[in-house]
């Protein structure tokens, strides 16, 4: 069925919800802020890059479906009958049961006979078979293109948007690492550490806690602004940084078909439709982890999260970027991201580009010198292709290397733990092999001087262990299935990641 949006004053003053169809927000152009800054001469002066990959408006007036559900995704078989486990040194029952993607009341239960307080190194335990619900909600939320921090993502001013709400975001300010930063600012920082779609973010925020438009909240939503109550996320930018991981750890896994179900707030499985996209299996990964049933299905309902990003960005499939990371996808050339001459090691093989959740992404090198843990280094990272430097703070240079200012569009590098010492400034266009600054441990958490290389496109981590290894120079990335193990591989010659300096794990330039 279909709906005549012009005869529709609002999406949410009456929400028409009919089969295969829902009305649309008036915005005709919903990757634009809906103020009057928001004219044909702001669209005028975003990149021409940009500009041919944003969606084309939908005129007022025109019928809307729903879109259409994804082919089907092949999500593994859920496991039927019980398993054993034997407790080895370092296990806690927490620990245990997110290895096996389980609520830890569900693994207590199946080994009653156990103090859960108390493990002994070689204890035999039961790992009960999960028994999720059949799928709950087949309705896609949002497409891929608005979960990640892609093309679109760059139309938004979101100090100009935040401010226009006037909620408790628009005056909130927050410490971080000795820095007094906005609730703006600290969304923008979120979206770009974790490249996560600031609309969806503030959409969030405005679901769970109205943060984004109410002035006076109850106090507990003013502490914990996503309702995630955990010691140690206290503050806007913990709890932002725990949903974007989260949002992240799912998305990525979905797209490797590991994701067959989701654990609720109350202890409940959901089984996942295998007909939704990656960027609704985040959302719902997410809602699922902040409510119980009734809540979670009203979350991922029409009148749940996608509610609040429509009443803010408009549809978000208007803003849609289909084949974001195109199938044929190659990766511009790249060299070692070290100086011709040295040698320096190969610590971390295919890890998470950014926090814990996203895809592995990333190579870590350590440079020359016998000393271990976080010492200052005066070796030099340097370009690993030609680009423009839109960031250099916080420990962390990007380089675009489609050079049109923008992080959001085409291929990026993330260098992360450059010293501020000798770091390359923001605006800076290099060469290959320019140099960039110096490894450290500054920015993010590590246990050594070293330098963490991630690659994006369009947004989008892209994994070093899949269809799209690194090529540095010939030497071609792999995994082995264990986050950080991994090899190089050239010539016949291999180089293997080990965290430390042996003969095995050396490579030069």
């Amino acid at each position: 069925m279909k709906i005549n949006t012009a005869a529709v004053v609002s999406l949410f003053t009456v929400l028409l919800l009919l089969s295969g169809c829902v009305v649309s927000a008036p915005n005709t152009r919903p990757w634009l802020l809906d103020t009057p800054a928001a004219s044909d001469s702001q669209v005028k002066n975003l990149p021409s890059s940009l500009l041919a990959l944003l969606p084309t408006p939908r005129p007022e007036g025109s019928l809307y479906f729903t879109p259409t559900p994804d082919s089907g995704h092949s999500l593994p078989a859920i496991r039927t009958e019980a398993a054993s486990y034997t407790v080895q040194y370092g296990d806690y029952l927490a620990l245990i049961a997110a290895r096996y993607n389980l609520p830890l009341v569900a693994l207590i239960n199946a080994n009653s006979q156990i103090d859960p307080n108390t493990l002994e190194v070689g204890m035999i335990l039961t790992i009960p078979a999960p028994q999720p619900a059949a799928a709950i909600s087949d309705f896609k939320i949002i497409p891929d293109s608005e979960l990640v921090y892609g093309p679109v993502s760059a139309t938004l001013d979101i100090s100009a948007f935040v401010s226009q709400k006037g909620g408790f975001l628009s005056t909130y300010t927050e410490q971080i690492e000795d820095v007094t930063l906005t609730g703006a600012k600290i969304v923008q920082r979120i979206s770009y550490e974790y490249s996560v779609n600031p609309r969806l973010l503030l959409a969030l925020l405005e679901y769970q806690t109205r943060w984004v438009t109410r002035a006076q909240l109850d106090p507990s939503y003013t502490t914990y602004p996503m309702g995630r109550y955990e010691t140690n996320r206290e503050g806007l930018y913990r709890q932002l940084a725990w949903t974007a991981d989260t949002l992240n750890k799912a998305y990525y896994r979905y797209q490797i078909n590991a994701l067959p179900y989701v654990i609720l707030a109350d202890g409940n499985l959901v089984q996942l439709s295998t007909l939704i996209n990656p960027g609704t299996a985040a959302v719902q990964y997410l809602m699922a982890q902040l409510h119980d049933q009734s809540g979670f299905q009203l979350a991922v309902s029409e009148t749940g999260v996608f509610s609040s990003y429509t009443n803010f960005f408009g549809i978000p499939f208007d803003m849609a970027i289909e084949n974001l990371v195109p199938a044929d996808l190659t990766q511009p050339a790249l060299v070692l991201p070290f100086e011709e001459g040295s040698t320096w090691s190969f610590t971390g093989g295919p890890h998470g580009g950014w926090g814990s959740g996203s895809a592995w992404a990333a190579l870590d090198f350590a440079p020359p010198g016998e000393a271990f843990g976080c010492v200052q280094s005066d070796a030099w990272v340097v370009a690993a292709a030609d680009g423009l430097v839109v960031r250099a703070k916080d420990g962390a240079v990007l380089l675009d290397l489609d050079g049109d200012g923008l992080e959001q569009t085409g291929w990026t590098l993330l260098y992360a733990h450059i010293e501020s010492r000798d770091r390359v400034k923001a605006g800076t266009y290099l060469k290959t092999g320019d140099r960039i600054g110096h490894p450290s441990c500054e920015g993010g958490v590590s246990n050594g001087t070293h330098l963490h290389l991630a690659r994006r496109y369009n947004g989008e981590w892209i994994s070093a262990d899949t269809h799209l290894p690194f090529n540095l120079e010939g030497w071609i990335s792999s995994g082995d299935g264990a986050e950080y193990d991994g090899t190089l591989s050239r010539d016949g010659l291999s180089v293997t990641a080990w965290d430390g300096r042996i003969a095995e794990n050396q490579i030069q330039r």
